[in-house]
């Protein structure tokens, strides 16, 4: 890295050009990116996204998405089977692409509710290819109403009406929280410099990001890139870009007041901190191996732009920061509200405290983590319910919700199951027996008849994502399993497929994961131990965050307090693995930042002690900062109108906090302390191996002479390869 750093500062006109050019690039990018992205939550190969395909093959409509649901409150004294409302239903489709269903094409008195005034009808759209859904919801209503008796109401709702996710694919938006995000880590960078070096993370950051766009934009010339792809990189690129140009800047800062030369101090800062963040990168990047390799779209395409966002990051803080740092650094210590490094005398107090008290030190942080890994059991995946959607959605469909479920009418009629049977069959007897189902439906008229096929629908008592509803995807699959080549489909099937998909190979992913982690740790700190506990103590904190999740989004306690959502009685079936593949690596962040500097007062003191003490001292104001920028810039996730996004920042923001905080502030040094000497044992063979230098014999701090003191660089400097 000392070579790398001596290349780059001769060559610092190239480097600084190369970058101009590409966060040029970026800017022009980012204003075309948003429309080249997709929407498609496809997922290919499951017997429900076969089923959706052949649905769409023979009718154009339906299968992958959840129906339109206009609903109807007639005045007093007009029954459901006037003329007018079912002219009014044959309204509803705008045109030969959309399939309507109601009690005007069925006679089945179910589509009317207990008070015999509230009729529903199911419109069923085509596809949409991958792009936002167009808004039909005004356009169906501006079509009944006019039909409709005098002094009917008309509202259409839907989970996809309920929901505001198409809303979240603008641009205006991204900047929005962008911004918000980057204004909270000023002020964190302020308070940590004192000084204009507080703009220079900043700088990074928005070279690592835009240039990160300007990769994603040509990725989509390629592939179907998600939407969800640059809210992560926007947000998590100003989170990781900050957080390891702070450690560089940081460690160049302690080499200055050590009286080195400002080029010296880059190439010592790079020597050891640089070191840090290209482990803390490529660690971030193996976590998001688990999205990469999923056969599922949209999440491997989030894990490629998950992948593209630490990489550059670290790719920028490598060569740009320190041609910044040999240029402009020593001027932008300006005003100098803090002319030396902080020394850490709180965090060194902190560290003496938690190794005085390690046994409870460790408990408390285990007790506080178990119990909300406890509450992790508990979780149920699926989509959020429709009364946690009408949180946020907008008046009409949440009316519309209203005036259906306060008629009685159960709302799983809102994620419809779709069979597709030969012309000549008919659906078994027995599905109208299923305790789940509210009605079967055998609708008559060309739209529902194609070919040697006909459709029938099975209404759920509860919504798919429920684990009712669940139970009755089954039992219907297996009723239907009588009638030969059926097949089964609707989104509310495919997402229970999907589960199946995302979920069954997830232990064989944990397991790579891990594996290669503890290798890459293994030998960053040539240590057995401290890697196994570093994977160990991840895998703790993320079974704590998903149980934050159910505890305020599933349950309720604090969604409805802090965003006005209720209860959605589930986590979105992709929230949890995309918050493993993120927060594996940015949380492993700070343990090698935490680590790393202890390893490095290891190796020149030989004292445990004096490890953890100094090596907290040295990193506990850092991850701290580190930690709230990053935190800052998920809760700047949370403002997306989306009740998904707002569900995986709680995620992404929760694991950064109790990461930062019970785990890498209490734990991490207990637990060193626990292990003593054991921390730094590696068995001779396992270092040739790795191809690291065997660790010496342990000799008592009070009799060697700390490595610094005497102008010994390799020891003193974070000496082990990457």
């Amino acid at each position: 890295m000392g070579r790398f750093s001596r290349f780059v500062l001769r060559h610092r006109t190239a480097v600084v050009l190369a970058w101009l050019v590409l966060l040029i690039a970026g800017g022009a990018a980012a204003g075309r990116l948003s429309d080249r992205l997709s929407h498609d939550f496809a997922f290919p190969d499951t017997a429900a996204d076969q089923a959706n395909h052949a649905i769409l093959a023979g009718y154009g409509n339906g299968a992958g998405t959840y129906p339109l649901v206009p609903v109807v409150v007639l005045p007093a004294g007009t029954a459901p089977d006037d003329p007018a409302v079912a002219r009014a239903f044959a309204a509803a489709a705008l045109d030969s692409s959309l399939r309507v269903v109601s009690y005007a094409n069925t006679g089945d008195r179910r589509f009317a509710g207990q008070d015999g005034r509230t009729v529903f009808g199911l419109v069923f759209t085509p596809p949409t290819r991958g792009k936002a859904a167009p808004d039909y919801g005004p356009r169906i209503t501006a079509a009944m109403t006019p039909v409709l008796p005098a002094g009917a109401t008309v509202h259409v709702t839907g989970l996809d009406e309920l929901s505001t996710m198409d809303e979240t694919g603008s641009g205006t938006s991204v900047l929005t929280e962008t911004l918000i995000g980057a204004l909270g880590a000023l002020l964190v960078l302020a308070f940590v410099f004192g000084s204009l070096l507080a703009l220079v993370p900043l700088l990074v950051a928005a070279v690592s990001i835009l240039t990160t766009f300007a990769i994603v934009l040509a990725l989509t010339t390629v592939a179907d890139v998600s939407f969800i792809v640059q809210f992560l990189v926007a947000l998590i690129g100003l989170g990781v870009a900050i957080d390891y140009s702070l450690l560089l800047v940081t460690r160049w800062r302690e080499e200055r007041a050590q009286g080195h030369p400002n080029d010296e101090a880059v190439h010592r800062a790079m020597a050891s901190a640089g070191r840090a963040v290209l482990l803390s990168g490529v660690t971030v990047a193996v976590g998001l191996i688990a999205l990469v390799v999923l056969p599922v779209p949209f999440l491997r395409s989030v894990g490629y732009g998950g992948m593209l966002v630490p990489l550059v990051s670290v790719l920028v803080t490598l060569t740009l920061l320190p041609v910044l740092l040999a240029t402009v650094g020593p001027r932008m210590e300006w005003p100098r509200a803090r002319r030396r490094p902080a020394t850490g005398r709180a965090w060194r107090a902190w560290a003496g405290g938690v190794v005085r008290v390690r046994w409870l030190a460790a408990a408390a942080a285990l007790v506080v983590l178990g119990l909300l890994a406890a509450a992790a059991t508990g979780i149920r995946l699926g989509d959020a319910d429709s009364s946690a959607l009408a949180g946020s959605a907008r008046p009409a469909p949440a009316a519309g919700l209203r005036d259906l479920t306060g008629a009685g009418i159960p709302s799983g009629v809102l994620t419809p199951i779709e069979a597709l049977l030969p012309a000549d069959a008919a659906p078994p007897s027995t599905v109208d027996n299923i305790p789940g189902v509210y009605a079967t439906l055998t609708p008559e008229g060309p739209a529902w008849h194609r070919g040697a096929t006909r459709l029938v629908l099975v209404l759920p008592r509860q919504e798919a994502s429920s684990s009712q509803g669940k139970d009755t995807i089954a039992a219907t699959r297996n009723a239907f399993r009588v009638v030969a080549n059926t097949q089964v489909g609707g989104l509310g099937v495919l997402l229970y497929d999907a589960e199946d998909a995302l979920y069954g190979p997830f232990p064989w992913l944990l397991a790579l994961i891990g594996l290669v982690t503890f290798v890459l740790l293994t030998r960053a700190f040539r240590s057995v131990l401290l890697a196994v506990k570093a994977v160990l103590l991840n895998l703790l904190s993320l079974a704590a965050t998903y149980g934050v999740l159910v505890l305020v989004w599933q349950q309720g306690h604090g969604s409805d307090a802090i965003w006005h959502v209720p209860a959605t009685g589930a986590i979105t079936f992709w929230v949890p693995l995309m918050g493993f593949a993120f927060l594996y690596g940015l949380s492993m962040d700070y343990e090698v930042f935490i680590l790393a500097r202890m390893r490095e007062e290891y190796d020149a003191t030989a004292d445990t002690r004096t490890a953890i003490v100094e090596g907290l001292a040295r990193t506990g104001r850092l991850v701290t900062s580190a930690a709230l920028i990053l935190f800052l810039a998920f809760v700047s996730l949370a403002t997306a109108p989306s009740t998904d996004i707002k569900i995986l920042a709680t995620g992404l923001g929760a694991g950064i906090l109790l990461d930062a905080t019970v785990v890498r502030s209490l734990l991490v040094p207990a637990t060193v302390s626990l292990l003593g000497r054991w921390n730094w044992w590696l068995p001779a063979w396992a270092a040739r191996v790795l191809r690291v230098p065997a660790p010496a014999a342990a000799v008592p701090s009070e009799r060697r002479v700390p490595a610094r003191q005497v102008g010994v660089t390799g020891a003193g400097s974070f000496d082990y390869d990457v």
